[in-house]
């Protein structure tokens, strides 16, 4: 009991309520829109071509929103920027409920990717500003685990809640953004932020840009993990319509690969995560774009269950490895005052979610899957030159700052 006590008091009370709040958030949000598609071709009778621009207006926004809202967060505060934008989360699913033309749905999705994009990297900003920094590698581990809690439990309940009521699921999801709003709402104004008691330094939006612009380690890093995005996305757009093909039973194949998928990130994140604190933030992410890689190609030589299940661990232990790392690589890059704008142009790595079904689905419908997982696969090993490039600039750049503080 007291290491339990222990392990929760080295960190803030904030961390802790942002950490249950994304368990809780998002596998409601696993628990809807996952099956927006089939609500609005169930319900509204809309073609596929208009289904296709309103899910992927949540992504778009997202990556276009997440530069600014990571600023905002670090000018204006996160208190103002996250309420925004969790209030707003709370108003967008409400507003499915009754919503009953397509046009509402893709205004709503699109004020969903915005709000969403505003509200991460601010999550994730205040999140670092209560951690110490030896520490803040395992609040990403930790809160990387929450996401995948919630992945892991919410399409189940989806799935129940898509026959028979669809806006039920609605309801709940903007529910829990609405308590969970006022849950930060009620914390953040029993205690001062920790930003706004030593003050701040304000830098306006055209010299963040510019600052950003001219971080070639940062610029590497970006790269590299939109390279990680291109494969990673294939799991979730590519890798069934192949196993369908292949198998036959690809569906119920996939639907056990996605749950070891969730599960080994829960229990294997924590437990991983404090091994790989003994090396090098690089050579972290440089390991789990291998192992990225090698699932890949494993996902083009799946036979049955067997073979997909070896894949699909090895993947996921490439996921856990970099993810957090990436994050805790962009804290390191992330100048005090500007680590909400660094967060939040971290969100252009989305590039390569958008641009990772399209390149699949190319290469699939020209080529065997083999290949195409193949050339997927060395893509996503590309990242490591730039991985290692950052690494070296950054490492060069902290070494120039060190002499002339001398």
């Amino acid at each position: 009991m007291k290491k339990i006590k222990n392990y929760i008091g080295q960190f803030h009370t904030i961390v802790w309520v942002l950490l249950i709040g994304t368990v809780l958030t998002r596998g409601s949000v696993y628990m809807t829109l996952p099956f927006l598609s089939i609500f609005l071709s169930r319900h509204l009778d809309v073609s596929p071509l208009i289904i296709g621009l309103t899910v992927g207006m949540s992504p778009l926004m997202g990556t276009v929103g997440g530069f600014v809202g990571g600023h905002l967060s670090d000018r204006f505060g996160r208190k103002p920027i996250m309420f925004i934008s969790i209030f707003g989360l709370a108003f967008v699913y409400f507003g499915f409920t009754v919503a009953n033309g397509q046009g509402w749905f893709i205004l709503l999705n699109a004020i969903n990717g915005l709000c969403g994009s505003f509200f991460e990297p601010a999550s994730q900003a205040m999140m670092a500003d209560f951690t110490e920094k030896n520490k803040r590698m395992k609040v990403y581990s930790l809160r990387y685990t929450a996401i995948n809690i919630g992945a892991s439990v919410g399409p189940l309940l989806g799935a129940y809640f898509a026959n028979v009521s669809a806006k039920t699921s609605f309801f709940i999801t903007g529910t829990t953004y609405l308590f969970y709003g006022l849950a930060i709402l009620w914390i953040l104004n029993r205690m001062v932020m920790r930003q706004e008691e030593t003050g701040k330094k304000i830098v306006s939006f055209v010299d963040a840009f510019k600052i950003i612009r001219t971080d070639k380690a940062f610029r590497y890093l970006l790269f590299g993990i939109i390279l990680i995005n291109i494969g990673y996305v294939q799991l979730d757009s590519n890798f069934p319509q192949f196993l369908a093909k292949k198998l036959g039973n690809g569906v119920e194949i996939f639907s056990v690969l996605l749950t070891i998928n969730a599960v080994m990130v829960v229990f294997l994140q924590m437990p991983i995560s404090h091994f790989a604190e003994k090396f090098k933030l690089m050579q972290v992410m440089v390991f789990g774009s291998i192992f990225i890689t090698v699932g890949l190609i494993g996902f083009g030589h799946v036979t049955g269950w067997v073979t997909a299940i070896i894949s699909a661990a090895i993947f996921t232990i490439g996921e856990i490895l970099i993810f957090p790392s990436n994050n805790m690589m962009m804290d390191h890059l992330a100048p005090e005052h500007l680590r909400g704008t660094y967060f939040g142009a971290g969100q252009f790595k989305k590039i390569g979610n958008f641009i990772g079904p399209i390149m699949g689905g190319y290469l699939m419908g020209h080529l065997q899957g083999q290949m195409m997982f193949l050339i997927i696969g060395l893509a996503s090993l590309g990242s490591t030159l730039f991985f290692t490039a950052g690494n070296k600039t950054y490492l060069k750049m902290k070494e120039t700052r060190l002499e002339n503080s001398i």
